[in-house]
């Protein structure tokens, strides 16, 4: 990931898309709705005291607002995220054969790309988590959906 001093705005909001990733998958995984899991990691991984560093499950300096709007916000619109994705997919990868990890991911982009911020960066950040998180052709994969949904949605205004 970029190089940002670790309480910059850029990478506060940087760190609240890794933790909303991080969260979406725990939602996934474990059942759980988003208002729990959202005050879990408030309350246990995005306290704000003494995170300088990403230590015993902390998370430093995240946007808190960003973090709870990406999670409410893709829970909330879970199914029309999905159907956009699943349409971006080829035939032969449907959504529920992607990784969970790389499924939140998508979810958490495809979002964002449906509010207020410029596409490339949108894209240029989900990139740089899924070079977190994967070592293979996920963040290509990543690279072209998103790509390929920000132009949807660019010619459909």
């Amino acid at each position: 990931m970029n190089q940002q001093p670790q309480n910059s705005p850029k990478r506060s909001r940087t760190t609240a898309r890794v933790a909303a990733v991080q969260a979406l998958f725990q939602c996934e995984q474990g059942g759980e709705n988003a208002e729990t899991v959202i005050k879990q990691f408030t309350r246990h991984r995005l306290d704000g005291e003494n995170n300088d560093a990403f230590e015993e499950g902390q998370i430093p300096y995240a946007d808190l607002r960003l973090f709870s709007e990406v999670v409410r916000g893709v829970t909330l619109a879970q199914d029309a995220i999905d159907a956009e994705l699943t349409s971006t997919l080829p035939d032969t990868w449907p959504l529920e054969r992607l990784d969970p990890v790389l499924r939140a991911l998508l979810r958490a982009g495809a979002f964002e790309l449906g509010n207020d911020v410029a596409p490339g960066i949108v894209i240029n950040e989900y990139l740089d988590i899924a070079h977190g998180f994967f070592f293979g052709d996920e963040p290509r994969m990543v690279n072209g959906i998103l790509d390929a949904l920000a132009r949807k949605k660019t010619s459909a205004t």
